[in-house]
């Protein structure tokens, strides 16, 4: 079990949680998880907390190959009004940023963020760390290799479970260093990885559980499901399932997805399999 201090609230995980992702960008992978309105992102949040999402995650740049880089001016304009409404409506929900701007983390904690979800580990921005432990909020680190433009190319790894692990290892201690207490990991699927890189760290989730931090899984319609079968995004709910349910049985605590009610009953059946 973990219990995690997000701005005085207490989340406790003793089972796995789902955390919906809302998107305010128009350039998402995924079309259907694109929302440029305040009552677009309302509808969505109330659907998505009525389904069990735990935690929303809203997020302003697309990071998908080939998408436009934006400053944390643009963000914090596309954060802003849908953040403070979702937050209003919904004060029990927890909300994170996915952002990996220090600027922005700030901006959106006044919003009414209580997490920092960072695709860059702290790499992108050098004050990042220091900014989370002041907010003393709890944050997400994703493993990524390279900067913002050069993300999804493929390094060369010997082992690429076992440089993730020492990545998070490297990261906890940075974190701890700079003060941050709460910490969530996520190996960063589909970043800097090929699909059966990808999916070797599916098969080791049990191994990234044993570092002892709260374990994030992000594969939600990715390519790694949708070109393996030949399909599209679109179509990729039952393989982000079959995924999903992979990942909960190697142990993990958090799902962050498009489809907030199949990951659910991915959550319930699964406990029925856990010795």
């Amino acid at each position: 079990m973990f219990t995690l201090n997000c701005k005085g609230r207490l989340l406790t995980i003793d089972q796995p949680i789902v955390m919906g992702i809302i998107n305010t960008t128009p350039d998402s992978f995924y079309e259907n998880s694109r929302i440029n309105h305040v009552d677009a992102a309302l509808t969505q949040a109330e659907k998505m907390i009525s389904e069990g999402a735990v935690i929303l995650d809203i997020g302003a740049q697309s990071t998908r190959p080939g998408s436009e880089i934006v400053g944390p001016e643009e963000e914090i304009r596309r954060l802003g009004n849908i953040i403070e409404a979702i937050a209003k409506k919904f004060p029990d929900t927890f909300l994170s940023v996915d952002t990996y701007y220090s600027e922005v983390a700030k901006a959106a904690a006044n919003m009414g963020v209580s997490i920092i979800n960072d695709i860059s580990g702290g790499h992108f921005d050098p004050q990042m760390l220091d900014t989370v432990a002041q907010l003393k909020m709890p944050y997400v680190c994703m493993h990524v290799e390279g900067n913002a433009a050069t993300m999804h190319k493929v390094p060369v790894y010997t082992d690429v479970v076992i440089e993730v692990m020492d990545y998070f290892i490297q990261r906890m201690k940075a974190c701890r260093a700079a003060g941050i207490t709460d910490m969530i990991l996520d190996p960063g699927f589909g970043f800097s990885k090929t699909a059966e890189q990808n999916f070797q760290l599916i098969r080791s989730t049990s191994s990234f559980v044993a570092l002892g931090k709260p374990l994030l899984i992000g594969v939600s319609r990715k390519s790694t499901i949708y070109k393996t079968l030949g399909i599209t995004a679109q179509e990729a709910l039952n393989g982000t399932t079959v995924l999903h349910t992979a990942a909960l049985l190697g142990g993990a605590h958090i799902v962050r997805v498009h489809d907030v009610k199949e990951a659910m009953e991915a959550i319930r059946l699964t406990r029925y399999l856990m010795p």
